[in-house]
């Protein structure tokens, strides 16, 4: 099962959790609380990822991105974005080659 089959498959556990709601779920939890609960933990999530990888743990960083992941799936569940429109572009953006943009140089001493 590769990275992209197993995330449709969460995101279906997901869009289920939603239909077909389950006593003591922490997705219908999520999705009862609704959007503002749901960013704040896609934040939560991303700040312990990037606390993971600056201090060079890649077990927790792979369970953070995991956290990351499920909470991403969670929000586009909420937001009624499909994995298969994310895919789309996700492969789009796979065939450009060489498009290094051009980054903005400023004076932060002005």
């Amino acid at each position: 099962l590769c990275m992209s089959e197993a995330f449709k498959e969460m995101y279906d556990v997901i869009v289920n959790r939603r239909d077909d709601p389950q006593e003591g779920s922490y997705t219908c939890y999520l999705f009862d609380k609704g959007l503002d609960k749901i960013l704040k933990k896609c934040g939560e999530e991303c700040t312990e990822m990037v606390i993971a990888a600056k201090n060079h743990d890649n077990e927790e960083l792979a369970n953070e991105i995991n956290d990351v992941l499920y909470h991403m799936a969670v929000l586009m569940v909420e937001r009624g974005l499909t994995v298969e429109e994310v895919d789309a572009i996700m492969r789009e953006r796979s065939k450009k080659i060489g498009n290094l943009k051009q980054f903005h140089v400023s004076d932060h001493n002005t």
